[in-house]
């Protein structure tokens, strides 16, 4: 799929359900319905699919569950960074962006290490969007693969000189 393609031009037109509770990482009402609603079909994927095929197999059926949802997604979105004021493509590519807000890294490993967590908040931060979830497939249950961060840094392309 190439890079910043839209699917369908689908977008979120109504509520999509009851909001995630996170305390301490407050989101508003809009980012709360919208993780939800994608934690959601998360969980409808790896329910049908379960744990064990290959992350490219989950990423298909996650975005076909998302637009079937009525959500807008991207995929496979270059991000670039800017170093003392020139502007590098360094390999960093997003798998999935929701509505334009919710940055999805997605795994099927064994078992999240820091590194990938850390991979989250630095497209995060390179991206400037607000919040990003990180599934991992390779789980027996999806709730347990699920991690969620929030962007408290604007958008930091530009690495100090």
């Amino acid at each position: 799929m190439a890079g910043a393609a839209y699917f369908f031009g689908k977008s979120l037109k109504k509520p999509v359900g009851a909001p995630c509770i996170s305390p301490g990482m407050p989101l508003d009402a809009h980012l709360e319905r919208l993780t939800w609603q994608i934690n959601k079909c998360a969980m409808k994927v790896h329910s049908a699919l379960g744990p064990g095929l290959l992350e490219s197999s989950y990423l298909a059926c996650l975005v076909a569950e998302l637009l079937e949802a009525g959500l807008e997604c991207e995929t496979a979105v270059k991000v670039p960074m800017t170093y003392k004021g020139v502007t590098l493509e360094c390999g960093y590519v997003i798998d999935v962006i929701v509505e334009g807000l919710v940055v999805l890294e997605m795994k099927a490993v064994e078992h999240l290490l820091p590194v990938h967590e850390a991979q989250l908040i630095t497209y995060l931060r390179l991206s400037g969007k607000p919040v990003g979830l990180l599934l991992n497939f390779h789980v027996a249950h999806m709730k347990d693969g699920i991690r969620r961060k929030v962007n408290t840094r604007s958008a930091d392309r530009e690495i100090p000189k």
